[in-house]
């Protein structure tokens, strides 16, 4: 017997199909679907991994569409005509009469999609799981909210917020468990950006050790680097902006269409990008050690009052190993937050 799934479950499930495709599909979002049956039982699956839709995907992956089948997706099916045609066209094809979506699309060039379904006479349903798949979704959200991709800062530092001891040492502050999730974050960021001067101080590879695709690695500054540095390798594309001005930065990205940016370098460049207001995300790697004194993980930021202070809410806390996982979000009642 297959199983029978609730309107919420098969939502949940294609939330977390859609996360499978993470790095993978810009400059367009992560998507995943489920087809049922009228009464529930699971038919097929697909998420976006930068070529076909998921729709597309999980109607293909069905041996037959029943009579009154229905299809849970992530985000609206897109109404135009990019690199695949309509993701509407399909599901009117198929013969599903039932579309379940969690969040409707702001890109005013694919909307309109739930509107064709109707027309076509297919019952369109929104708004099922729209909290978490517009999480899920967030980095190509904020792409479209602020015109530039999310940008998301990994921090590893000690309890009492170290990154590195008084004598520049900072290998190893994490444990290893904690290194591996940082190279899956890597596998899902579009780009990995740090610095000419902590590629100079570290020699960093910025690769997902094997865990994922490699992302596209940018280097901002102006010093020179040896042409030996192990960034400068064939893991992975390497762009050298010889710039500190981050609107350089965006125009890149935006040009490249990455939906999301990591940041792992000192605290010079994104406490930079910190006061700029260009930090939605942070993810603390803390581990259980202190060392007093040494180079603080966020430098001077201009604040002087307490009401100045930057706020971030906590979403997730996990342990990893022997290290906590805090993941920041930019608060809410920040200007611009999301």
């Amino acid at each position: 017997m297959n199983q029978v799934l609730s309107a919420d479950d098969a939502m949940a499930r294609a939330i977390e199909c859609a996360g499978y495709g993470l790095g993978k599909t810009f400059p367009n979002p992560i998507v995943g679907a489920v087809m049922t049956s009228a009464t529930g039982e699971f038919i097929s699956e697909g998420f976006h991994q930068g070529a076909e839709h998921a729709e597309v995907l999980a109607i293909k992956g069905a041996k037959e569409v029943p009579a009154g089948s229905i299809l849970y997706i992530t985000l609206e099916p897109c109404n135009h005509h990019g690199k695949t045609p309509p993701c509407v066209d399909a599901i009117i094809e198929s013969g599903i009469k039932k579309v379940v979506y969690a969040v409707s699309d702001p890109n005013p060039i694919a909307a309109g999609g739930s509107l064709r379904l109707r027309d076509a006479g297919i019952e369109v349903v929104a708004g099922i799981g729209q909290e978490q798949a517009g999480f899920e979704n967030r980095a190509w959200l904020t792409k479209i909210e602020k015109n530039r991709p999310r940008i998301t800062w990994k921090i590893a530092s000690t309890m009492d917020g170290k990154v590195t001891a008084s004598d520049g040492s900072s290998k190893w502050i994490t444990g290893e468990p904690a290194r591996a999730k940082v190279a899956q974050m890597r596998s899902e960021a579009d780009a990995i950006v740090t610095s000419t001067t902590t590629v100079v101080a570290d020699d960093p590879l910025l690769t997902s050790k094997g865990l994922g695709k490699n992302p596209i690695r940018i280097v901002m500054g102006s010093r020179e680097l040896k042409s030996d540095a192990q960034i400068l390798g064939d893991e992975s594309e390497t762009v050298l902006i010889k710039s500190r001005d981050f609107n350089d930065l965006i125009k890149f990205s935006n040009e490249r269409g990455f939906n999301q940016l990591l940041i792992e370098s000192g605290p010079t460049l994104g406490t930079a990008l910190l006061r700029e207001d260009l930090i939605d995300e942070i993810i603390l790697f803390q581990a259980p050690t202190f060392l007093g004194s040494g180079t603080p993980s966020i430098g001077d930021l201009g604040i002087t009052n307490i009401s100045e202070r930057l706020d971030f809410d906590i979403s997730d806390v996990e342990i990893i190993g022997a290290d906590l996982k805090i993941t920041l979000i930019k608060s809410a009642n920040a200007e611009g937050g999301l």
